[in-house]
């Protein structure tokens, strides 16, 4: 059996320094600038390669479900290997996929590549997760995963900027290539600027039956799964909107070329929402930070439905009242993500590998999900992500009335 208790050897620096946090940001920001940096050249790989969209989607699939589904093995192997050589490897595996794809002669080797790419971009998001809960304590590491939340946020739109700039003036396989020195950089800088952790004492069990185990033992704490079951409605809602806001934009006559600011609508004020969460979690604590976050998701999704409803269908009226979900998701996910990988210090691994792949899980489904309802307007939309966000609410009352009652 893995040992439950945190390892001697994984011990706090009392001031976790900048370049340790910078370094931590640049490993979990890595895996989701890889995801959506290709994301502009996708409509056309169908004309280069001469393949349909739908073949052209799996691309896209085959990182996500790699990088989700190798989450599951990064993070018990960190425990028990240590992070920094399960990092590495990860690192490695991303730089031979980014390469491949830059020379991918069609788009069977290029489907390829991107899952191998995915497979190694998975290590740094859950080695990552575990890493902040390594080195850091109590409301300090909640400040650090709204700084990795704040970070996060702004991924994809600046990825998907300078990855439609590319490729209009340098071709699509400029941004492999761009992300496999990336790839590069983050393997010097895990090497080098990363402090070491021991692995745990060798385990008699295999390592199939230590990693059995460690799942198992987080199935076990009812404060995990509700923690994981607030980061899974947070996710989901949030892959709702944005699979069915082009949808109902569209309705109101919003083409392509500006769909895309009417979406920043949440990941900009979610920076806001982490920003909020660095200052106030001393301050008010975890508890207090996570139901404010959920009073400003409810207050933006109530007064988008309570427009749409009163007649003002106009994509402002979409859009703007969804700013203060964005802040809230912001308050919500630091703390969520914090004591997600908290609860069990040998175990941080495996929880972020558990969480990380459960966000992908249930963000797909509801992304699924908007496509089997009609979408004149955002009524069904807002409606679907309201259940969401009420499933989340309930999983975050039972967490704190009857699983972290205060003593």
């Amino acid at each position: 059996m893995i040992s439950t208790t945190q390892d001697p050897a994984a011990a706090t620096p009392a001031h976790p320094s900048g370049w340790l946090k910078a370094n931590l940001l640049l490993q979990l920001a890595f895996g989701l600038l890889a995801m959506t940096i290709c994301l502009p050249s996708l409509p056309d790989w169908a004309v280069a390669f001469g393949a349909s969209q739908a073949s052209v989607q799996l691309t896209f699939s085959a990182y996500v479900a790699a990088y989700g589904g190798l989450q599951l093995v990064y993070g018990p192997l960190s425990d028990r290997l240590g992070r920094r050589p399960v990092l590495l490897f990860g690192l490695m595996l991303a730089f031979a996929g980014s390469l491949l794809a830059a020379f991918a002669p069609d788009l069977t080797v290029l489907t390829l590549a991107r899952g191998l790419q995915g497979a190694g971009s998975a290590a740094g998001m859950v080695v990552g997760r575990a890493l902040v809960q390594d080195h850091f304590h109590g409301h300090e590491r909640t400040r650090m995963m709204a700084y990795v939340g704040m970070t996060l946020g702004l991924c994809p739109p600046l990825a998907s900027l300078l990855g439609g700039q590319v490729h209009e003036r340098l071709g699509w396989q400029v941004n492999f290539m761009l992300i496999a020195a990336l790839a590069v950089l983050a393997f010097i800088a895990a090497w080098r600027g990363l402090p070491a952790r021991q692995p745990a004492p060798p385990q008699q069990a295999h390592w199939l039956r230590a990693l059995l185990d460690a799942y198992a033992r987080l199935a076990r704490e009812p404060a995990f799964l509700l923690y994981v079951l607030v980061l899974s409605m947070t996710t989901a809602t949030f892959y709702a909107f944005l699979a069915g806001a082009p949808i109902v934009l569209a309705r109101y006559g919003v083409g392509p070329g500006e769909v895309g600011w009417y979406i920043m609508a949440i990941p900009f004020p979610y920076i806001l929402g982490n920003l909020l969460t660095s200052r106030l979690v001393h301050r008010w604590g975890d508890r207090a930070v996570m139901g404010l976050g959920q009073a400003a998701v409810l207050a933006g999704l109530g007064l988008m439905l309570a427009l749409a409803f009163a007649g003002l269908r106009t994509p402002l009226a979409f859009a703007l009242p969804l700013v203060l979900l964005g802040v809230g998701h912001g308050l919500l996910m630091p703390s969520a993500l914090s004591g997600s990988v908290g609860l069990i210090p040998a175990l941080a691994g495996a929880a972020a590998a558990v969480a990380g792949l459960l966000q992908q899980l249930t963000g797909a489904a509801s992304g699924y999900a908007v496509g089997l309802l009609p979408h004149e307007g955002p009524v069904n939309l807002g409606l679907l992500m309201l259940g969401l966000t009420l499933t989340g609410l309930v999983a975050q009352g039972l967490l704190f009335r009857f699983v972290l009652r205060p003593p």
